[in-house]
């Protein structure tokens, strides 16, 4: 089974983390390990699944992110994962949102460790590559490690052997999930307290991480670190993730350079029928923090879904950048 390397990994963002956000992304980072969107398997089993599994080859190393409950079906979506050439696929147990659970998926799996223990085992039967879980600290009463380190014992039992933890509880009942991920308080303590307790695991930390000092500081208790909507918000970011983190040269110095490596792919996707918008929106925040880059992000809005929109509005909105 392949060694995928998770110190830095970007987060799997509903909406965000499409198969352009991906490229972009890892333009500015060859080393982080990079998440679809969560894809559910009804998605996959009676959609297209075409549409939700295609990738870039340069966008490896790249892992799947799957929402369901049901092993056998899980299963069948793992193999449908490994013969699109996914390096690893993680199982969400850690969306909020009422139209998750409803799916029987998410955050309200916490409750049902046996389950996604049984959906671990089947899944590695079925495919040879890693099969790995992301979850909170817990739901609604649950007791906070207790209850925690249960579901990682459980679950790892079956197999499992990395679990990545957004260090929230989810408050299933009352919070949407934009407030999930802001009220419950952060408890990172609990999260290093699970690494000391399984020391053969492998722990990734998540949750309000913003910062590549805040990310060091974290790889001193655990293994890795998941960052999400900062990467989205403020990729640039990701740019210095290779040096700080991996100890190697980053690929780019100038984001200029970086857009203009980015338009090459616009320009092929556009000619395979991909509207600019859905590739532009991502790389709204390349420029942030710098002179000019509301000018460039307002250009782009305004403009890339009109019909003749291409490569050139892009340039042009780069010449705001001072």
């Amino acid at each position: 089974m392949n060694k995928l390397n998770r110190k830095f990994t970007v987060a799997p963002m509903l909406d965000w983390t499409d198969r352009h956000c991906r490229y972009f992304h890892r333009l500015l980072t060859k080393k982080s390990v990079l998440y679809t969107e969560m894809v559910t398997t009804g998605a996959l089993l009676h959609g297209d699944p075409e549409r939700h599994l295609r990738f870039n080859r340069e966008e490896h190393p790249v892992a799947l992110q799957l929402g369901g409950s049901e092993p056998q079906e899980m299963a069948a979506c793992a193999r449908l994962a490994a013969s699109y050439g996914y390096d690893e696929i993680n199982i969400n147990v850690g969306c909020p949102s009422e139209r998750v659970q409803k799916g029987a998926f998410g955050a309200c799996l916490m409750a049902e460790p046996d389950l996604i223990a049984e959906c671990v085992s089947t899944m590695q039967a079925a495919v040879n590559i890693p099969v790995t879980v992301k979850n909170r600290i817990g739901i609604d009463d649950q007791d906070d490690y207790a209850g925690l380190h249960h579901f990682v014992n459980t679950v790892s039992q079956a197999g499992c052997q990395t679990f990545i933890i957004h260090a929230r509880k989810a408050w299933l009942k009352g919070l949407s999930p934009k407030e999930n991920r802001e009220i419950p308080p952060l408890r990172y303590e609990l999260v290093y307290e699970i690494k000391q307790a399984f020391p053969h695991l492998e722990i990734i930390i998540n949750g309000g991480i913003t910062t590549l000092e805040q990310c060091q500081q974290h790889l001193q208790y655990v293994d890795g670190v998941m960052v999400g909507r900062e990467a989205y918000h403020n990729p640039w970011l990701l740019a210095q993730v290779d040096s700080a983190i991996y100890g190697v040269d980053d690929p780019f110095q100038d984001r200029k350079v970086v857009l203009e490596a980015f338009l090459t792919y616009v320009q092929e996707q556009q000619a395979a029928g991909v509207a600019l918008n859905h590739m532009s929106r991502h790389i709204l925040g390349l420029f942030q923090g710098m002179p000019g880059a509301r000018a460039f992000r307002r250009l782009i809005s305004e403009n890339a879904h009109k019909q003749n929109a291409g490569v050139e509005l892009l340039r042009d909105a780069a010449k705001k950048i001072a």
